[in-house]
């Protein structure tokens, strides 16, 4: 889809047109000129404006926010090519409860009615996705830059990594799903636990009509006995209480001296420790904790230093193995350049003979010849010049043999061999072990950095614990001194604490005498009573348990056996509801297992989705950021983090500036637009000052990759800022113009 031109009859546009082109638009404004309201007039024409809306707290429905202010019934056109045909999109009101609920659609040129293209179907035909996904994905908005998880988008992500379809989400699925589990089941509430408790009341009522009976029979008999052998143990433990006060009193007095002294012992424990300045419980039990952490890390150490020995011991063995090639000393590509060298070339007899003879009589040709012509006959000169030329080509050929013959007993007193497959296999194994030298080196450059890491780590662990125990105790100079120390302050704290519990212990004690001590009486007991005051007051609450029973069974007996009912109608009634039970049960289980399985394909869809989501943001945020953040990281409800270059810990996005957190949360819509939004589609893209909060650089980073974006799709950037236009000033690419009464290109 391409937007060539809009006129608008919408909020404070008042029969206003803006022209666009191709690629990327930039639209220029100061605040309050109207840039917002193109946005929504947009939005507007493709999707519609929900009448049913209505004003609340802090938010104004678009259909009072967008009207007029002329007056004039809100209206608008949209002159646009889709699918190769010029196609205009018209919507006036007819109505005052429908805003822009008259919609025609015609084929530019020919005035017909473009089929299937509806006030309601617009967005989605022309655009191929929602109202919420657009919103969510190319209407980006400085105020709404955050990706916020919506069912319709939900929708579009899984039709893209499943069967492409766009009638389901997992959120509302999901929703369904869980109130039919609550229906039946909710913690206490639902059908189940209804029918659970109603089916146990039910039982337990059986069950009791069925013993009444015999209960009712029973306890008239025991009635008379029981009341008699009450009177008998009231008398035997009242002798009891006469005897329990004198010795309570005794008690008492022991009990008062008792606390006294515990409470001078835990006083005088507790000077002498403030005396020693010996630490609280929490500093000796944080040091002692950190005493034993340092046997750990001590562990990690001596770990560590082996690691690092065992490095050590195979690069020794590497080194070793590379000192015993013949190429030892030499780098690979000198071992490599000198095992390729070749032999000396040789030539035959014959060669050698012409090319002796070639030069032999150059020379005497140049030279010679004049002066033999004159001295020499003919026969005697061409003799002695063929005798000159045999010599010299054996000497050559001697030279070049006996050349020949010391590179080969050179190669050979080196490498013990001439042959030159075997010199090369040598080489390659000169190479490989340098190979293996390196990475043993690389090893043990590691281990020894972790080593000295936890030594150091260790040490400073050490010297910490070291100056927090010798503020209370100076001789502490050592870890076992240290250790040592701590246990005795722990054994004197522990006997403070003991000497503490005894006091209170024996205060408590006193308190509790002192309540329990009971009136005089006139007389007390000479001798203590025969048995038990507790066996004698075991038997009485017994027997008064006994005769509370059987007095009060006779009167709820008879009410409970008529309220009950019939045995064979409560028998009924229980069947009746284990059955529907039994139903329900089976429904709840198949709902859940239904939950967890959405939920699982939930989670495989997600997993899928998120990690080539946050690829493509991290590309395009890398781009944004000149390359200072390298990664981004989404959940599964599109929640955001980055990841700095260099840097391998993942910072939320409410932990980054306001402008990065922007170019953040943009970076994250252009990759939804990349992968969310069909291609075929070719969807335009709206800014409404999305980059008002980036400094110059990154905002000329952004426009650079907008430009590039602007080759596939539209991309209409409105803004406050001049900067844009003077970025793109004279690049005929990029289309700008100034939002002014009548709009002028820049």
């Amino acid at each position: 889809m391409l937007i060539h031109r809009m006129a608008a009859s919408f909020g404070r546009l008042q029969n206003h047109t803006l022209e666009l082109k191709d690629g990327l638009n930039i639209i220029q404004a100061p605040n309050e000129s109207g840039k917002s309201t193109w946005c929504a007039f947009l939005i507007s024409m493709l999707y519609g404006i929900n009448s049913r809306e209505r004003d609340r707290s802090g938010f104004v429905a678009d259909k009072n926010r967008y009207a007029p202010w002329s007056g004039l019934p809100m209206a608008g056109r949209i002159d646009c090519r889709w699918e190769d045909r010029d196609v205009t999109l018209m919507r006036a009101t007819r109505r005052q409860a429908a805003p822009m609920g008259e919609f025609r659609a015609i084929y530019a040129g020919t005035g017909d009615l473009v089929p299937d293209l509806t006030g309601q179907t617009c967005g989605e035909t022309l655009l191929g996705i929602t109202r919420e996904v657009f919103e969510r994905s190319a209407f980006i908005r400085q105020a709404g830059l955050a990706i916020t998880q919506d069912a319709g988008l939900e929708r579009r992500i899984a039709s893209l990594i499943t069967s492409g379809q766009e009638d389901t989400s997992y959120t509302e699925a999901a929703a369904t799903l869980k109130a039919q589990l609550n229906r039946r089941r909710h913690n206490k509430t639902g059908q189940l636990p209804q029918l659970e408790a109603q089916l146990s009341d039910a039982r337990r009522q059986l069950e009791e009509t069925r013993s009444l009976s015999e209960q009712l029979r029973q306890a008239r008999r025991q009635e008379e006995r029981l009341n008699r052998q009450e009177a008998s143990l009231e008398q035997e433990l009242s002798l009891h209480d006469r005897w329990e006060a004198q010795q309570k009193r005794q008690s008492l007095a022991d009990a008062e001296d008792a606390a006294a002294q515990a409470g001078q012992k835990a006083e005088a424990i507790r000077c002498q420790l403030a005396r020693e300045r010996i630490p609280e419980n929490d500093t000796i039990s944080r040091l002692r904790g950190a005493i034993v952490n340092l046997e750990t890390t001590r562990k990690s150490v001596d770990k560590a230093r082996s690691q690092r020995d065992e490095a050590m011991k195979a690069l020794l063995r590497a080194e070793a193995a590379a000192n015993e090639n013949p190429f030892t000393g030499q780098t690979a590509e000198n071992a490599q350049r000198e095992a390729g060298r070749q032999p000396p070339k040789q030539r035959t007899p014959l060669n050698l003979l012409i090319l002796a003879l070639i030069w032999l009589a150059g020379a005497l040709v140049k030279f010679f010849y004049p002066a033999f012509l004159t001295a020499v006959q003919p026969p005697v000169f061409w003799a002695a010049w063929s005798c000159a030329a045999l010599a010299a080509a054996g000497t050559m050929f001697f030279l070049a043999r006996r050349k020949a013959a010391a590179w080969r007993a050179a190669r050979r007193k080196r490498f013990g061999t001439d042959d030159q497959a075997e010199i090369s296999a040598l080489a390659d194994t000169y190479v490989k072990l340098l190979e293996a030298r390196d990475a043993a080196q690389a090893e043990l450059n590691a281990k020894s950095a972790t080593a000295d890491a936890l030594y150091n780590s260790l040490t400073s662990n050490e010297q910490g614990i070291l100056l927090e125990v010798r503020r209370f105790a100076p001789t502490a100079y050592d870890i076992p001194t240290a250790d040592a120390l701590l246990r005795l302050c722990a054994q004197r704290r522990q006997e403070l604490t003991r000497a503490e519990a005894a006091g209170r212990e024996a205060a408590l004690r006193r308190d509790l005498l002192r309540q329990q001590l009971p009136a005089e009486t006139d007389a007390d007991p000479a001798a203590a009573p025969i048995g038990s005051r507790e066996e004698v007051q075991a038997r009485l609450e017994q027997v008064r348990a006994a005769l509370h029973d059987i007095r009060s069974a006779a009167d709820r007996l008879a009410g409970q056996l008529h309220v009950l009912g019939d045995p064979a109608v409560l028998e009924s009634s229980i069947q009746a509801m284990e059955a529907e039970q039994a139903r329900l049960e089976g429904e709840f289980q198949s709902l859940r297992l239904a939950l967890d399985t959405l939920d699982s394909a939930n989670t495989a869809l997600q997993s899928r989705f998120s990690p080539a989501l946050g690829r493509r943001a991290a590309e395009i945020f890398s781009q944004l950021t000149e390359g200072r953040y390298s990664g981004v990281v989404l959940d599964r409800s599109l929640h955001v983090g980055a990841e700095p270059t260099g840097d391998s810990i993942y910072r939320d996005a409410a932990l980054l500036s306001a402008g990065a957190a922007d170019q953040l949360y943009l970076a994250v819509r252009l990759a939804i637009c990349d992968l969310v939004l069909p291609a075929e589609k070719q969807v335009p893209v709206i800014l409404d000052d999305a980059l008002a909060n980036f400094d110059d650089s990154r905002c000329a980073a952004a426009l650079r990759y907008l430009k590039e974006a602007a080759k596939t799709r539209q991309i209409l950037l409105f803004t406050c800022h001049s900067r844009e236009a003077d970025f793109f000033s004279g690049d005929g690419e990029v289309f700008i113009q100034q939002l002014t009464e009548s709009p002028r290109q820049v």
